[in-house]
């Protein structure tokens, strides 16, 4: 897929965007029809390594509600709560946009920090907080998990 050229990740027509998420070259953008209800900050190790931050924040929205602009590069790996997750990244920039879970296939992670808002939602969930760092508190998650809040295997 080339720059500048739009395609959708999903099937369904008709969706308006209302935000984008991008890279930090901009190569790579994700059209996204707004801000997300699901907002996940997770703290497992993956997740610390993949951002180079004590936890990473994604905001989930369904696969056919967001569009993409530019190539993006796959790295795939196991993940601890079953399955597999593919994280995707711009290959001149080195940011991680997005991510798919084998778990959740319906769904797609975005990266709040490549949001660049502010005023994002803040995450109703907090996940995999036996690995969270002691100083890391987050105030507005609603519910909090050891682990994962998804079933192993779960479709």
């Amino acid at each position: 897929m080339r720059s500048g050229k739009l395609r959708k990740l999903g099937k369904r027509k008709g969706v308006f965007p209302m935000t984008d998420a991008r890279c930090s070259c901009g190569a790579l953008t994700l059209t996204l029809p707004g801000p997300s209800r699901l907002v996940v900050a997770c703290h497992c190790l993956d997740c610390q390594r993949r951002t180079g931050a004590p936890f990473g924040v994604g905001a989930f929205y369904p696969v056919d509600a967001v569009a993409m602009s530019g190539t993006a590069k796959q790295f795939t790996r196991d993940a601890a709560s079953g399955g597999k997750v593919h994280s995707y990244f711009c290959p001149n920039c080195g940011s991680t946009l997005y991510w798919r879970a084998d778990n959740l296939p319906s769904l797609i992670g975005v990266a709040v920090g490549a949001l660049a808002d502010p005023k994002h939602p803040a995450p109703i969930r907090s996940v995999f907080e036996q690995s969270k760092h002691d100083w890391v508190q987050i105030d507005g998650a609603v519910e909090h998990f050891q682990q994962s809040s998804v079933a192993k295997n779960s479709g």
